[in-house]
């Protein structure tokens, strides 16, 4: 997983902290990235429904969502992004030997199966739970 997904987590919760529309500038200035990578996934996030937007002098963008509703899943789903993501793999499935023909095959469906143990933790965790640890609530 990219740091896009961290971007993103981020910018959310603090648009929910906030509770108002902001520009990307100040957003991207809490998070710590570029106004312009900022944008890219904010454009994610609201193609996704996650962020609206609002033109004019008061635009920017605003978290409208339930904070309880919306889980880390949804916001990975958001980016387009796996947790466990490989770009190639060992061997050649073409080779006379058994470890070099199946061990990309193998290798996928480890990380397939890590996938989904991601996100299943990812489901259990919402907006709402990373506010409450920021800001020591204990409801």
């Amino acid at each position: 997983m990219t740091s896009e997904f961290a971007i993103a987590v981020h910018a959310i919760v603090y648009l929910n902290h906030r509770q108002e529309s902001l520009s990307s500038e100040e957003i991207a200035e809490n998070v710590c990235v570029h106004p312009v990578r900022l944008r890219k996934i904010l454009a994610r996030l609201k193609k996704a429904g996650l962020v609206a937007t609002k033109e004019g002098i008061h635009g920017g963008y605003r978290f409208e969502k339930d904070p309880e509703e919306v889980d880390l899943y949804t916001v990975c789903q958001a980016i387009g992004e796996e947790p466990v993501e490989v770009k190639s793999s060992t061997g050649d499935v073409d080779m006379d030997c058994q470890i070099a023909s199946g061990m990309a095959g193998i290798m996928d469906q480890i990380y397939g199966e890590m996938n989904q143990a991601c996100y299943g933790q990812l489901k259990q965790i919402t907006i709402y739970d990373i506010d409450k640890k920021i800001f020591k609530r204990g409801d």
